[in-house]
């Protein structure tokens, strides 16, 4: 255990034998701005020590304004959070030295080299002098930023200024981290190797809140999932019990015409009898899609039924049902997993600091 984990484990309040802490406790959390946009509507969770968490919705869902309340930089308007055992509104401080925050908006400093910004962040989180040297080379090497170590990140791209944002939120090996869209405008290679590392520190025992519009993300990371909309949690549970609530496999048929064949062929499905009545059929850019517990059983009578309608199919699929088909079931709207993040963050003039944890402390000095 390092010296910065250290004192962060002896700021952590006193457990009893057999008792497992909470890492966030909220209850009934909501967040008015002062213009009246309610960007959280009584939020309730509770996430244990050691967990993958994480938080999926669509832009302007009050992702990012959930995260910031619980990292301290935004004030609820009423309920209440517990952040390791801290108190938001009367521990921040507390708070602040026992979490790492990667936000949206880069904290990197654009005057200074990728090394002198992880040492920077080193140094306002207190990481001991004799262990920064190996712990900047270790995050430069896990970000891919060896080779770029002495140059100034003015000229990074905006992926390698997220590489070494997050390299920044993980200098003091904190207890949990909060990593709100971490990965965006990442290339596939970085993205996994962020991935690998979100891993293991938290099969190595951090726990981790992710904020992400990625669903293949969300499925692969996180143990437990909560969906919100319009600053309300509409669904919790793992992928696989959310994926359940989709109601069975879906079935893509591709046609080889335009928007009337799709209509027609959506009306011969609806109107064949080969599937339960909670069955869902839609059509598609391409065709059609059927959500049905008899999707495999049934697929072949529908591909028969389409031809006899004088159809072409021109190719068919059957698959188990993705986040994104969850999200769409709950919420009937999909995730634009390449938009712009506008969420209503910092508008009407809510108690915001645009800025990292331990910034917003004066450094986490110890």
């Amino acid at each position: 255990m390092t010296a910065a984990v250290q004192v962060v484990s002896e700021l952590m309040p006193i457990r009893t034998e057999g008792w497992t802490m909470s890492a966030i406790d909220a209850e009934e959390v909501t967040l008015t701005y002062a213009d009246g946009t309610e960007a959280v509507r009584g939020i309730d969770l509770d996430i244990p020590e050691g967990e993958f968490f994480g938080f999926l919705g669509p832009n302007g869902a009050g992702k990012t304004t959930a995260i910031k309340t619980f990292t301290t930089l935004l004030r609820p308007t009423s309920g209440s959070v517990t952040v390791n055992g801290f108190d938001v509104a009367s521990e921040p401080r507390a708070v602040r030295e026992s979490i790492g925050y990667m936000a949206q908006e880069t904290s990197v400093d654009e005057e200074l080299t990728a090394r002198e910004n992880i040492r920077f962040a080193c140094e306002a989180y207190g990481v001991p002098k004799a262990e920064r040297g190996d712990r900047i080379d270790e995050l430069l090497d896990l970000v891919d930023l060896v080779g770029a170590a002495g140059k100034v990140a003015e000229g990074f791209s905006g992926g390698m200024k997220k590489r070494l944002d997050a390299a920044m939120a993980l200098v003091h090996q904190p207890p949990l981290v909060f990593l709100d869209e971490p990965t965006t405008g990442l290339d596939p290679k970085a993205r996994n190797r962020l991935w690998e590392y979100f891993r293991r520190i938290n099969e190595e025992g951090t726990t981790i809140f992710l904020t992400t519009q990625y669903l293949e993300e969300a499925d692969q990371l996180c143990e437990r999932i909560a969906v919100i909309l319009d600053g309300e949690i509409v669904a919790t549970g793992s992928p696989a019990e959310l994926k359940r609530r989709v109601g069975g496999e879906i079935l893509d048929i591709d046609l080889d015409s335009g928007e009337d064949a799709c209509e027609h062929a959506a009306a011969v499905a609806a109107d064949s009898d080969l599937f339960e009545d909670e069955a869902t059929v839609e059509t598609t850019e391409d065709g059609i899609s059927v959500t049905s517990r008899r999707a495999r059983q049934a697929g072949t009578d529908l591909l028969v039924a389409l031809r006899d309608a004088d159809l072409t199919v021109t190719g068919f699929n059957i698959r188990a049902p993705t986040l994104d088909d969850v999200f769409l079931a709950i919420t009937g709207e999909s995730v634009d997993e390449e938009g712009d993040n506008g969420e209503a963050d910092g508008a009407g003039g809510a108690d915001a600091t645009e800025t990292s944890p331990a910034a917003a402390d004066g450094g986490a000095s110890r």
